[in-house]
Order: structure tokens, then C-alpha cells, then sequence
């Protein structure tokens, strides 16, 4: 018993110096980098990554990579070659996924194929050649509710276009025209304030191009990505549920 007790108390001061020198090392490379470059005065978070004496530095979802004593800084990503990962995105995707039922529903509209069990969403701007390519690849899924949320950065036709297929009588229908058959939207006035939440929300999560899809486990892919990748991906979503 008093063997055990003693083993217990070694690995206890073990952890505490452990964890008091995570802390100096920490404190080492914020101090270092805030000093020598003013940019870094603010970080979230430094933390050890996979490969000895290298270091993540955060702030916000931009990450940088250092040395023990702040000497170095690395802007870059950082792949695995064993397990063949590129660990940057992997860190990057997991803070920006976005919380997929906490998104403002309403400031978008349903685009619905079949019974529309399975769930995306969506960034677009009406002017964009990839969100039109990646429509008309979409129409190849079936099962599947759409939210659409208009995100018109390109040009202020783009606000324009945004404005009238959403003060549009049938939104879904005005957007798939535009976007499908190249029918421009019909001239129409209405509030148009959740267009511009939805800007904020988009500058919130840095959504920066369209198209952005944002899958029900929170995790989004920027980019006009193929049908069948969004078919497996829903796919391995629905198996994970069971």
C-alpha cells in the first residue's frame, strides 16, 4: 500500500512538472513572438504538434508553426507524410466547422430533391461559374433539402440578382432558373436585410468564396466539389448516426 502511495505521488509530481513546464514553454514563445513581431501580440492558443520542438501558434483559424524559444516562425502547412494527412487543414476544418442547426434557416431557402431526408447548406452568389456548375452536378442527388443561403460578394450585380430571387413569389424556382437554364431573375423589391446578415455570417465564419458547403456534422468544404463527394459524405454521415 505505501508502495503504491509512493508511486501515485511520483507520477503525480511528474504531471505537475510536466505541466509547469508546458506552461513556461508557452509563456517563452508568446513573450518571443509578441516582442519581435508586434502582429502576434494576441495569440489563442500555442500548443505541441506531432513533430518534436515544433510548435502551432493560433489566433483565431490562422495558424503558424515555431520553434521551443519563438526564433523561428513558419507560415505553412504541415503534412504527415506517414499517414499521408496534411495536419494544417485537418486543425483548420475542425475550427471552422460551423454548428450546423444553429444556422439562421430563415435567412435562406430550400431547394428539395425527393423526400429531402438528408441536409445541406449552402453558400452561393448568383454570378458564380463554379456554384453554377456545382447546381446542375447536384440535380445527379436525390434525397436531399438544400438551404441556399445568397452570399453575393463577387460584384454588386451579384447583390442585385440576390435581391430579386429573393423577393422573388417562388425562390427556389427563380434560383434554380437562373442558375440552371441562365433565365436572369425578374426585377422585385422586398426587405433584403437577411442578405446582409447573411454577409455577416458568412464574414463571421470567413467564408470567402462560393461555393461553401456546410454538411449536418458542421464540417464544410469550400469549393464546387463533385456530386458523388457530396453523396459520400452524406452517406458516411448517416452511417455514423446508426
Amino acid at each position: 500500500m505505501k508502495l503504491s502511495l509512493r508511486f501515485l505521488s511520483l507520477a503525480c509530481a511528474v504531471l505537475l512538472l510536466g505541466a509547469q513546464a508546458a506552461n513556461a514553454q508557452d509563456a517563452q514563445i508568446r513573450k518571443a513572438l509578441a516582442e519581435r513581431i508586434p502582429q502576434l501580440a494576441q495569440i489563442d492558443e500555442v500548443t505541441a504538434t506531432p513533430m518534436q520542438g515544433l510548435y502551432e501558434v493560433r489566433i483565431g483559424t490562422d495558424l503558424y508553426y515555431t520553434d521551443a524559444g519563438g526564433n523561428y516562425l513558419i507560415q505553412g502547412e504541415l503534412i504527415d507524410t506517414k499517414a499521408r494527412r496534411n495536419l494544417t487543414e485537418d486543425r483548420v476544418n475542425k475550427l471552422t466547422a460551423i454548428d450546423f442547426k444553429s444556422l439562421p434557416f430563415n435567412d435562406a431557402f430550400k431547394v428539395v430533391h425527393g423526400k429531402g431526408e438528408r441536409q445541406i447548406a449552402i453558400f452561393e452568389d448568383p454570378n458564380c461559374g463554379y456554384c453554377k456548375r456545382f447546381e446542375k452536378d447536384m440535380q445527379k442527388v436525390d434525397n436531399v433539402t438544400m438551404h441556399v443561403f445568397l452570399y453575393p460578394i463577387l460584384s454588386p450585380d451579384s447583390a442585385e440578382k440576390s435581391r430579386n430571387i429573393w423577393c422573388a413569389k417562388d425562390r427556389a424556382v427563380a434560383w434554380q432558373d437562373h442558375m440552371l437554364k441562365d433565365v436572369t431573375p425578374a426585377a422585385a423589391s422586398c426587405d433584403v436585410k437577411a442578405l446582409e446578415r447573411n454577409l455577416q455570417l458568412g464574414r463571421k465564419h470567413k467564408i470567402t468564396g462560393t461555393p461553401t458547403i456546410i454538411f449536418a456534422d458542421g464540417s464544410r468544404v469550400p469549393g464546387a466539389i463533385a456530386a458523388t463527394e457530396v453523396e459520400r459524405r452524406m452517406n458516411e454521415l448517416a452511417v455514423a448516426k446508426k
